[in-house]
């Protein structure tokens, strides 16, 4: 699906992370002190009711300025990871105040080992949108919306699913279909099904290499599309997102 150029956090958690935060200055600092917290929660380093230590500890840990702490434990506050008191401290919230589809979110989640349980959570989700979006599309799109349909399957298969470009090709695809249900509430999530399509395609192939190769998946979908039957595009999409779910759980060992 089309998406921003990723962010520093995004980035660095495709690298893992480090014992150190990376020195650099202003947004990218605090946006790496950022990803290390929010990996250190997301893999469950630090549970929900646990208190962070002091920023000054927390800095001096970190080898970075107080201010670039809290600047960093701002952006975990605005994905509900964390909230901030006088005398309580920083506390880590409950999961489910934990803003999971934001793509920096997602990133974090996946730097280290997802939880199986999230990753068919996620899946669920795009089960629920993505088909539907899909049979939308197929009586709603434009010529335009079929050239970048295409124009993505072609980087698809010139790029392949195990490189960077082949899978902003995939989301460009995915982000392509929810553009031409021409529906503002389904354009809304097409950041956050992108980073899902993104992170558990990469994860997938972190040990191994894809199992099979899912491009044809996605050509039942856009010939569906392309001749505008609706019916045929939902099912072609809920193959194509079943499919994707047994690779990635293979993948996970569940």
């Amino acid at each position: 699906m089309g998406q921003d150029r990723p962010s520093a956090d995004a980035q660095a958690a495709e690298n893992g992370g480090s014992a150190k935060v990376a020195r650099g200055p202003g947004r990218r600092l605090h946006g790496a002190i950022a990803h290390k917290l929010g990996t250190a929660i997301l893999s469950g380093q630090y549970a929900p009711g646990d208190v962070l230590s002091g920023e000054v500890a927390f800095a001096e840990e970190l080898d970075v300025s107080r201010s670039a702490y809290r600047e960093a434990i701002q952006v975990l506050t605005a994905k509900g990871l964390v909230e901030s008191r006088p005398k309580a401290g920083t506390r880590v919230l409950p999961r489910n105040r934990w803003n999971l589809l934001d793509p920096e979110v997602l990133a974090w989640a996946f730097a280290g080992e997802p939880d199986i349980q999230f990753v068919r959570d996620l899946f669920e989700l795009r089960a629920i949108v993505e088909p539907a979006a899909a049979r939308l599309a197929a009586q709603r799109r434009d010529r335009n919306d079929i050239k970048i349909m295409k124009d993505a399957l072609a980087a698809m298969r010139r790029h392949t699913l195990a490189t960077d470009l082949g899978r902003a090709a995939d989301r460009d695809f995915h982000n392509a279909i929810l553009d031409a249900t021409r529906n503002d509430a389904l354009q809304v999530l097409s950041a956050s099904i992108g980073a899902a399509v993104n992170w558990t395609t990469q994860y997938k192939q972190r040990a191994r290499a894809l199992p099979r190769n899912p491009i044809p998946d996605h050509v039942r979908v856009f010939d569906a599309i392309v001749a505008g039957d609706a019916a045929a595009a939902a099912e072609a999409m809920g193959v194509l997102v079943d499919l994707a779910l047994e690779d990635t759980a293979s993948a996970m060992g569940g």
